[in-house]
């Protein structure tokens, strides 16, 4: 871009088109104070001149009568052409008649001849030039670089005015965005996932015409679009998941929809749009569906999660999260014998009263807050841990959560050895718990993680383990202590033979790694002595004893010690 410097100072070119030399001296001599001044005697070399991609003009002072092209036909190839149509024309001329034609072919104003008055004439053009060189800068700023579609504001704004003019319109505000996005990102480089969302925005140009709609991109992945009603938008579905297909031939990148049909007006036009992305959202992992309908039943689902995530930790500070305990027997002697419990979180919400653990454990998981929920599970089982020692003087092991987050932490080590140290405890009477899923997503990290917990005396159990399709890969890899076989299997394994091979083999397994195995969810007396008879070492389930507070476990510990000091007498 050549913009003239003199004394440091930026001067904008013009461009002065006119067959008689006269004229162009004249109007060189004043606009010359001001600007720097290029000529073409007629519109053909104009058009040569303007196209020349390293000049760039701020204005064209246009005659109309010149031999081989005239002004209009300037004006007409200018209509064409975008470089040309973003120089403001005026156009010099003595003949009113012009004038309309001018104007209709985007003329910006008329300078009439002769040139009486310069100071109008540098006025005037000092007036053009600044008109469209802010009208440039809002057109660049109301346009997102990337994708070519509305910026947000620009997209509210042109909603905003459209409402005025047909407010009983049904229309819909639809949000999508693409699934695991920041993979591509950081597996394909940021270079692809930028093409991939222009590519989007190519397509949305494309198709909102068709749709009578507005499209912007939010940010990032997020794209809005505001539409006239329809019921079915496959249209659009086919469009974008064609543009998918074409950089991805794997199923879990996809574009998941959010639509809030027939907005209602009480409601400002934002909230229309956050309601479509909460819909959005709630296809999150749900490869069975892409796209969500906003209703009453979701906003309702909306509002208890954010009550949850506003509340926790109010609910930390004032321990309305109960930490129930569930024991654990060894099934190997001739009685089944306490070893050790699991600890299970509960809330006692003061006003939702109790919250099913399913609501409010894979909300926080989804956003991270189920960090605060494990420190806090983690401090109240050590403290626990520390009073049935000092009540019992006997060692009851707990087993905890360890969330893949909190596997992420690198923190995690000492955080637990601080707790420990604490409240007086072993690093062996907390059991850290790792479901397998978290063992596939990055085993490079758990294994270092694992190594340094179990070398300061940790032991590790592998939670839900046959549940997830790569168990025998992960146990081959992954250091443990103990083998925690999948509920679902337990519970299915009398009414199921492939339930109950299952079970055999990962108690096989257990024993091939000279570590013990333990069968969650047992309920019926038929089921223990199935897991007995198999070679499992330990049960947890109903057939014992539910999730209790710990008020209601000092039972089984002191029935416990009653036993062993009966054995003693004996």
């Amino acid at each position: 871009m050549d913009f003239v410097g003199q004394q440091g100072v930026l001067r904008r070119r013009v461009l002065v088109v006119d067959d008689e030399m006269v004229n162009r001296e004249i109007l060189g001599n004043f606009l010359s104070t001001v600007y720097t001044v290029d000529y073409a005697s007629n519109a053909k070399i104009a058009l040569g001149m303007l196209m020349n991609p390293d000049v760039e003009y701020s204005l064209v002072l246009l005659d109309l009568i010149m031999p081989v092209m005239s002004g209009i036909e300037f004006l007409e190839h200018r209509v064409e052409s975008d470089r040309l149509k973003s120089i403001p024309v005026v156009v010099m001329t003595s003949e009113k008649a012009f004038e309309i034609k001018c104007l209709k072919l985007g003329a910006a104003d008329f300078i009439t001849k002769p040139f009486n008055l310069p100071e109008v004439v540098l006025a005037r053009c000092e007036r053009i030039i600044e008109l469209f060189e802010k009208k440039s800068i809002i057109r660049n700023t109301e346009k997102d670089v990337l994708t070519g579609l509305l910026a947000k504001d620009y997209f509210f704004e042109y909603v905003r005015r459209s409402e005025l003019l047909g407010k009983q319109i049904p229309r819909d505000a639809l949000v999508f965005d693409i699934e695991r996005f920041h993979l591509v990102n950081e597996f394909c480089g940021r270079a692809f996932g930028n093409m991939l969302l222009s590519k989007i925005g190519e397509a949305l140009l494309a198709l909102v015409p068709q749709m009578n709609a507005f499209a912007c991109r939010a940010h990032a992945d997020t794209f809005y679009i505001f539409a006239e009603h329809q019921e079915d938008y496959s249209d659009l579905r086919k469009a974008l998941d064609s543009v998918i297909a074409s950089f991805f031939h794997i199923s879990n990148i996809r574009i998941r929809y959010g639509i809030w049909e027939n907005v209602s007006r009480e409601f400002e036009i934002e909230v229309w749009f956050d309601r479509a992305k909460i819909a959005c959202d709630s296809n999150r992992g749900d490869s069975s569906k892409c796209i969500a309908r906003y209703n009453n039943e979701l906003h309702a689902k909306y509002i208890f999660e954010e009550t949850l995530i506003h509340d926790l930790d109010e609910a930390i500070a004032n321990k309305e999260l109960k930490v129930y305990y569930q024991p654990k027997y060894s099934i190997v002697g001739e009685k089944p014998r306490l070893t050790s419990a699991e600890a299970l979180v509960r809330w006692i919400h003061p006003k939702l009263g109790f919250i099913n653990p399913g609501d409010f454990i894979p909300l926080f998981e989804s956003n991270g807050l189920i960090r605060k929920v494990d420190n806090y599970v983690w401090k109240e089982s050590a403290a626990q841990i520390r009073r049935w020692k000092d009540l019992y003087g006997e060692s009851i092991p707990v087993s905890v959560n360890v969330s893949r987050i909190n596997i992420m932490d690198p923190d995690l080590e000492a955080k637990l050895e601080d707790i420990c140290s604490r409240y007086e405890i072993s690093t062996s009477e907390i059991m850290l718990e790792v479901t397998e899923s978290a063992y596939s997503e990055n085993t490079n990290r758990l294994v270092e993680v694992v190594d340094k917990l179990r070398k300061n005396g940790f032991r590790i159990e592998m939670d839900d383990f046959g549940a997830g399709y790569s168990s025998l890969n992960m146990i081959t890899t992954v250091p443990v202590d103990v083998l925690k076989i999948d509920m679902s299997f337990v519970r299915n394994m009398e009414k199921d033979e492939c339930n109950l091979k299952l079970v055999k083999i990962i108690i096989e397994i257990a024993k091939f790694l000279k570590i013990p195995s333990v069968a969650e969810g047992v309920e019926t007396e038929s089921q223990l002595n199935m897991l007995k008879q198999m070679g499992c070492d330990i049960i947890q389930g109903y057939y014992f004893s539910k999730p209790v507070p710990a008020m209601d476990f000092a039972p089984f510990i002191e029935r416990e010690i009653s036993e062993k000091n009966l054995k003693k007498g004996e």
